[in-house]
């Protein structure tokens, strides 16, 4: 079994300065705790090297912002913690975790005043999936719940309350020896898995779910962008389950996942072929710094 979390060894960022891994803490009446006030980011470093962290850092101050909170840390010095802190726990290939949320000077749901945390920790974490199943192909099961409507909740922001419907979709499809589970949009259309984004491959053209009631993924934009770069159309679009059928091929993109090969849905069925294969390939090219620098 894998060390908890708080029995770690390091150092965490936590409101501007480097602490002990085991002396940072989180009061029980943290308002992020019960009440959601809380975004966070995903990120990875490959040989030293944050991939996209400005991109990342940029996306946690929005998302604090549609949770009506300002992170009292800019974009610069976020970026600059986050090396530090990589550099601290002497690690090269890891996964970070930016986190900011409301702290506990106020117990209800008007929070205004409440003191903004931020802290950021990293650790060693290999590809989410088995690297063989990678490129095999993952089975997905078919979540019970669906992304809200963008009305009835902040879905452009990467909020922890918004997980809470992914954490259970997940463990479910698990127990039914799944590795993840795709949800539908609260109008029942195609929308992402549990934490990444989903695509799908038809006569050699790529489709994917317009991202307006979810996050449209750092590494979805980067898949897209080395997709077109390769000549392939990316066409962004409404997409009803009943059309799964149609498609031959189905990858997921994510920070965790990175790219990732689905041989099955429920009930359909895919067969992980070259485009999926060009884009593995080409994303742990895209994020490999030596692999770039021998490039250029």
């Amino acid at each position: 079994m894998a060390l908890p979390f708080d029995q770690r060894d390091g150092f965490i960022w936590f409101d501007g300065q480097l602490e002990p891994w085991n002396d940072v803490k989180l009061h029980v009446l943290s308002h992020g705790l019960h009440y959601g006030s809380c975004v966070f980011e995903g990120e990875r470093a490959y040989g030293g090297r944050i991939f996209k962290s400005t991109e990342h850092s940029e996306r946690l101050r929005r998302s604090a912002q549609v949770l009506d909170f300002e992170i009292p840390f800019s974009v610069a010095e976020i970026d600059a913690a986050k090396r530090l802190v990589l550099e601290k726990n002497n690690l090269k290939d890891a996964y970070l975790r930016p986190v900011a949320w409301r702290g506990s000077e106020m117990m209800g749901v008007s929070a205004q005043h409440n003191k903004i945390h931020l802290a950021i920790a990293t650790w060693e974490w290999p590809s989410y999936f088995d690297p063989a199943e990678r490129l095999k192909g993952i089975r997905l099961d078919l979540a019970e719940y669906r992304r809200p409507d963008p009305l009835t909740a902040p879905c452009l922001a990467k909020a922890a309350g918004l997980y809470m419907i992914c954490t259970i979709s997940k463990h479910r499809a698990e127990r039914k020896g799944y590795a993840d589970a795709m949800m539908l949009d609260w109008q029942g259309r195609v929308a992402e898995c549990t934490g990444a984004n989903i695509f799908f491959v038809k006569d050699g053209k790529i489709h994917t779910p317009i991202a307006d009631c979810f996050l449209a993924g750092i590494t979805r934009q980067t898949v897209i962008d080395l997709a077109k770069k390769r000549g392939f159309e990316v066409i962004e679009r409404r997409i009803m389950p009943d059309e799964l059928s149609t498609f031959s091929e189905c990858y997921i993109t994510g920070t965790a996942a990175e790219v990732t090969a689905v041989s099955e849905i429920a009930n359909w069925n895919f067969n992980p072929g070259g485009i999926t294969k060009q884009l593995m390939d080409d994303y742990t090219a895209e994020v490999d710094p030596q692999g770039k620098a021998a490039a250029a």
